[in-house]
């Protein structure tokens, strides 16, 4: 722990002001990462489990090794750290639209950043993870067209909440398609949502995807005493490749 409050960074960019602060919590005792899009809160190291729970329940569908993975929104580096995590993983391209946090990672200033930047899996890409998405070179621009076994993606607040109106066509059914043929024939697609289930959500995926399942991960609240939760959406491409009828 340091001083009660600390702006580590700040900077103009095309979508607005970001700012990447550190606080101490005088309830945890503990610092607090948090980063800003003017007044927006978009990333906190406050409540991570849902983020790490992203990377563990996209994971556990699959059961092979030597596994490629994209994790859509690097963040503070919860997801992709626990991607790692998980020795069947062969490589990790992160995805991250704001260059400026990609720098925060390669200068050491989140907690997570080393154990990110350093492993020789690890790749991280400026991109825009929807456009890439719904092109046919895909996420990795050194070999356009490369398929993954499993894409995790936490970047909009929900699929009906999000940071841009552009974003919206990917949960629909067409752009979940364009997904989808980035993905290995029994390849995983999992999501984040601070939003409960819906099942909108989880029929646009059914549309699209072999299986498609909602899971409710629950954690500790300090401030309420409670419990609070998000939910994971985990969909996995027909073993075959056919998509469903």
């Amino acid at each position: 722990m340091s001083g009660r409050f600390e702006e580590i960074d700040w900077r103009e960019t095309p979508i607005g002001a970001i700012s990447l602060r550190r606080r101490l919590d005088p309830v945890l005792k503990a610092d607090v990462y948090e980063v800003k899009l003017g007044d927006e809160f978009l990333m906190s190291s406050l409540f991570t489990v849902a983020e790490i729970e992203l990377a563990r329940l996209g994971l556990a569908e699959q059961a092979g090794t030597e596994l490629d993975v994209v994790v859509g929104g690097l963040g503070l580096g919860y997801t992709a750290r626990t991607v790692l995590e998980d020795s069947r993983v062969r490589s990790l391209i992160a995805v991250e639209a704001l260059d400026e946090v990609i720098e925060w990672h390669r200068r050491e200033l989140l907690p997570l950043a080393t154990s990110v930047t350093a492993d020789p899996r690890s790749r991280l890409v400026h991109g825009d993870f929807f456009a890439m998405a719904g092109s046919d070179s895909g996420f990795d621009p050194e070999v356009p067209g490369r398929r993954f076994h499993a894409v995790l993606v936490d970047i909009d607040h929900t699929p009906h909440r999000v940071l841009h109106p552009s974003h919206a066509a990917f949960y629909r059914p067409e752009g979940l398609r364009r997904l989808a043929d980035h993905l290995h024939p029994g390849g995983v697609f999992a999501l984040w949502s601070d939003d409960p289930p819906d099942d909108d959500v989880t029929a646009a995926l059914a549309e699209v995807f072999a299986s498609a399942e909602a899971h409710v991960v629950t954690f500790h609240n300090p401030y309420t005493a409670g419990q609070s939760a998000n939910t994971v959406y985990v969909a996995r491409r027909d073993p075959a490749g056919h998509a469903p009828q």
